[in-house]
């Protein structure tokens, strides 16, 4: 499964363009420990591979650079450049020959040993150690205390706080809560918003959305009739994704408004999750999701 994106630089112009000049400036003053948050997961995880990628450029860290560690990246070889989820490897206190991965719930202290013993060997390159969880189709998901659970995230700890030289660890979760703090108070954290439809419109859905954040809960109701007849005329994905389009467009327009810019990011990260049940289960329920959705955005 393919996670890196050139045109990266193109989604995250700001990012890519402040981890860049970080990373050139002689006193390197980007974090050992980064936490990307926000609704779009994989957006994270393209963003995480293109710091490991200027990390390890031994050129001009430029996005057509075709030297060896670039091109390792963007094939996703580079061996020291890892993407770590529960699905992984297996747990070394089983070895018998039938075990799977399937059902396993979480990145459990025999993988942080693992890693550790791993880092204990000294290496040529910049290693970056991306945590995020999977499913088993390969569709990446966000870290919670479920799946990077407090006695694991504990294991790490000392090696988070007083890593070993030229190493970097990224945790791509929806919400900074969704981790455990002390882990949370060693990372520099960073938003990364989802990119949405490139034509940025959101005339489809303006009439319905407009101010919904100022609703009373004796509204939501007809909010979500209004939202699930659009949903089943159009595509439900570009439904949306239009309402990406227009809580960004808010969020820009209202950059100081803190109280409203949490409640609109929250509501980014209901919407980013109502796209991944209906491509992610088929047989869920349009209605349902659709419901759901409207009651987070209304009534949280």
């Amino acid at each position: 499964m393919q996670y890196y994106n050139n045109e990266i630089a193109n989604k995250f112009p700001k990012l890519t363009n402040y981890f860049t000049k970080g990373i050139t400036d002689e006193n390197k003053n980007i974090s050992h420990c980064l936490l990307f948050w926000g609704p779009d997961i994989k957006s994270q995880c393209e963003l995480a591979l293109e710091v490991a990628r200027l990390l390890n450029c031994t050129q001009d860290k430029s996005q057509n650079c075709e030297c060896l560690n670039c091109r390792w990246i963007k094939d996703q070889t580079h061996p020291a450049v890892k993407i770590y989820t529960r699905l992984d490897f297996k747990d070394n206190t089983d070895n018998s020959e039938d075990e799977t991965t399937k059902g396993k719930k979480n990145i459990n202290i025999s993988q942080a040993k693992s890693i550790i013993n791993e880092l204990s060997i000294t290496s040529d390159y910049h290693r970056v150690y991306i945590f995020c969880d999977r499913d088993e189709d390969g569709n990446l998901l966000p870290l919670n205390k479920i799946n990077f659970p407090e006695a694991t995230s504990n294991a790490l700890l000392k090696t988070f706080e007083e890593p070993p030289k030229n190493t970097t660890f990224i945790f791509l979760t929806h919400d900074r809560s969704d981790i455990i703090s002390t882990v949370v108070s060693r990372a520099q954290s960073f938003f990364v918003p989802s990119v949405v439809s490139e034509n940025n419109t959101y005339n489809d859905v303006e009439n319905i959305i407009s101010n919904y954040w100022t609703l009373d809960r004796n509204q939501v109701l007809e909010f979500e009739n209004k939202l699930y007849k659009l949903s089943t005329e159009l595509e439900t994905t570009e439904v949306l994704s239009q309402i990406q389009n227009y809580i960004l467009n808010i969020i820009n327009s209202n950059i100081n408004n803190k109280p409203l810019f949490y409640k609109l990011k929250n509501d980014l990260k209901y919407i980013e999750e109502a796209k991944q049940q209906l491509s992610l289960t088929p047989s869920m329920n349009l209605q349902t999701v659709i419901e759901n959705l409207s009651f987070n955005m209304i009534l949280r």
